[in-house]
């Protein structure tokens, strides 16, 4: 006869406490200890007083960051995980919100999130788990919550806008023209505002159909004019605020879904299709310490470039202080970045583009090319390979997209005429031509220094897996590879929620 075990599903047991289900380390209790740690005054300050009382915020707080260390980021899942999860139980003290009530909580975070990131950032310097020493500097793009077929270009937008600014210059003429038959002078001074290379606003063009309304109190018989009207009315001046609003939207990005405005479409490296398709989304900048996330950033831009100012004004502005050594791959290599890094007085372990191209042989002994050439600082002119000088004939100033203004020193040959090197100095028909910068020649020689010494080349081979094991965690472990909020503000709050989760959960294992 077969034995079993007692199986009575109405007999009571003990213990009757969640807790004793709990074991000392788990990571539950870590988040319960961490949170109740932190000063949440800013956070009860935006409850209202009297009234239904609200869900504790500590404990909604504390469910939203143990949910996102679970893999958990559907607010409905949340609800389901507090009515079935015993971890999930506990840390809510039996509290069973639904899923409106932890998004509602999850969206009012927008003001605090970051505070609440950093507070546990100054706790984690505190415990000397991070010493703001070395700060490994890198992105990711995450895709956005939008429609990945709902895009506006910013050039398709410009190139429309403009042929509606001609066609609403020609039917002023023909309005101007008809008018004249009339002896009458009408609309001059609005086909002289609406110059020729200049662009008609919606101001402009509401203007233009009040002028027309005018002269159809005068003249309502005129159907020419009420068929011009009409077309202003219904479709020209509805696609110029169209036009106008795009515009405005687009704020120096090339283009933006219409479900998210603050989404930009980005090449994603995770592309089913693997033909490069674009998607909307946003450049998530992260630094790291020992694999803590130190910093973040969200970033509208596709390119890492323009990154590293912001992401690093954000961090002073935050801790009071910046890291005191800054290692990056060769996306963030620019003049401009260089000279920021030495004005901190920061260590400068930052790639160049050309910083693995100029180590290899063939490279490097290549007399023809501009790097390898002599200079004289005498006569302020390079000597090519056949001896001839390339002497500087003026300079070319160039203001970059973030406003930050270099300059290129422009050199070029005298005579090339019967060089034997000809054929493989120069590709085009006059002499031979080179623009160089000194100034970032000098700063990339330093960055050089840095990268090719000891601590160097420690910091990085240290650097692929300082920030691509937290990238790792986050979008392969934790499968969060698109975000489920629409908007910056939004975002920043999962990822500040996603970051913070990640941060608790390297303190548990740690012990």
């Amino acid at each position: 006869m077969n034995t079993f075990k007692d199986y009575t599903m109405e007999q009571l047991q003990l213990p009757l406490s969640f807790e004793d289900f709990i074991p000392e380390n788990h990571l539950v209790r870590v988040v319960n200890t961490i949170v109740d740690s932190l000063d949440l005054e800013p956070l009860y300050d935006r409850y209202k007083k009297g009234g239904c009382p609200a869900y504790h915020p500590r404990m909604m707080l504390k469910v939203m960051i143990y949910s996102y260390s679970q893999k958990i980021y559907s607010s409905r899942q949340i609800a389901k995980a507090l009515r079935e999860n015993i971890n999930f139980m506990w840390i809510a003290g039996g509290n069973k919100p639904d899923f409106r009530t932890i998004n509602r909580f999850r969206l009012g975070m927008k003001d605090i999130i970051e505070d609440v990131f950093y507070d546990i950032i100054k706790l984690l310097i505190e415990k000397k788990y991070i010493n703001m020493q070395n700060y490994f500097l890198d992105g990711t793009k995450i895709e956005a919550n939008a429609n990945k077929y709902t895009f506006v270009w910013n050039k398709s937008v410009k190139k429309y806008d403009a042929r509606l600014d001609e066609k609403i210059r020609e039917h002023l003429r023909e309005i101007d023209h008809v008018v004249a038959k009339e002896n009458q002078i009408y609309l001059d001074e609005d086909l002289e505002e609406l110059g020729e290379n200049s662009r008609i606003t919606v101001a402009q063009v509401e203007s233009v159909v009040q002028s027309i309304d005018k002269k159809l109190e005068t003249t309502p018989e005129d159907k020419s004019l009420k068929k011009k009207s009409r077309e202003f009315k219904k479709d020209i001046l509805p696609r110029k605020q169209k036009y106008e609003k795009s515009l405005s939207v687009f704020n120096g990005r090339n283009s933006y879904s219409k479900t998210d405005h603050d989404a930009t479409f980005m090449r994603m490296k995770e592309d089913a299709m693997l033909n490069g398709q674009l998607k909307p989304g946003y450049n998530i900048q992260i630094g790291t310490e020992n694999r803590y996330i130190i910093g973040f950033t969200i970033h509208p831009n596709p390119t890492d470039t323009k990154t590293l100012i912001p992401h690093l004004k954000h961090i002073e502005k935050r801790l009071g202080r910046l890291p005191e050594n800054i290692i990056a791959d060769s996306g963030y290599g620019s003049e401009e970045n260089y000279e920021y890094l030495e004005e901190k007085k920061l260590g400068n372990y930052v790639k160049y583009s050309k910083f693995h191209w100029e180590k290899k042989k063939k490279n490097r002994e290549n007399p023809y090319l501009a790097e390898n050439m002599l200079y004289d600082i005498e006569s302020d002119s390079f000597i090519c390979a056949d001896n001839r000088k390339l002497k500087h004939i003026g300079n070319w100033k160039h203001v970059t997209e973030a406003g930050y203004e270099t300059q290129r020193n422009i050199y070029r040959c005298e005579d090339c005429s019967g060089c034997s090197h000809a054929d493989l100095c120069k590709k085009s028909v006059g002499p031979r031509t080179i623009r160089i910068s000194h100034r970032l020649n000098e700063l990339k020689r330093k960055a050089n220094e840095n990268l090719c010494s000891e601590q160097g080349l420690k910091l990085r081979s240290r650097r692929v897996v300082e920030v691509e094991q937290v990238f790792g965690r986050i979008k392969g472990c934790w499968s969060f590879r698109r975000f489920y909020l629409r908007g910056t503000d939004k975002v920043k709050i999962e990822w500040g929620l996603i970051s913070i989760a990640h941060n608790i959960t390297k303190m548990a294992l740690e012990g």
